[in-house]
């Protein structure tokens, strides 16, 4: 009868022995405070640019969409009560500038708690589309 050699794992040994094993790997946490003083800064740094790039893209598609109801609204000569109006004087007596100025407003979703409060300012972009209002005959 011949015996074999068996290589024995971590887990295959008692439970006793086990315990203490996994004791001693888990008391082992070298790396884990660099870990944190780089990742946590640098997931903040992260978070805060693409909260940045969200404000930037919902503006600029705010700022489209606010003026594209500006030229049709003045082509079509419907004013909303949120419009304003502004008559321009021309030295032309025959020429009446009147030009039409609509606003739209839309919250940012945060993205970074705390982050608006900390720079004192409100989540939302405020944006006014201008157009030359066409006389209608």
């Amino acid at each position: 009868m011949a015996f074999t050699k068996v290589k024995v794992s971590a887990w295959v040994v008692p439970s006793k022995h086990r315990s203490r094993r996994l004791l001693v790997l888990l008391r082992k946490d070298r790396g884990n405070v660099e870990s944190a003083m780089v990742l946590i800064p640098l997931l903040t740094l992260f978070l805060v640019g693409i909260q940045l790039i969200i404000a930037t893209n919902l503006r600029n598609g705010d700022l489209a969409l606010a003026q594209s109801d500006a030229s049709s609204r003045a082509i079509s000569g419907e004013v909303n009560y949120s419009d304003e109006i502004i008559e321009l004087d021309s030295p032309d007596p025959f020429t009446h500038i009147r030009l039409l100025i609509s606003s739209r407003r839309s919250l940012v979703p945060r993205i970074v708690p705390g982050l608006v409060e900390l720079l004192g300012g409100a989540p939302t972009t405020d944006v006014k589309g201008i157009a030359v209002m066409e006389e209608v005959n």
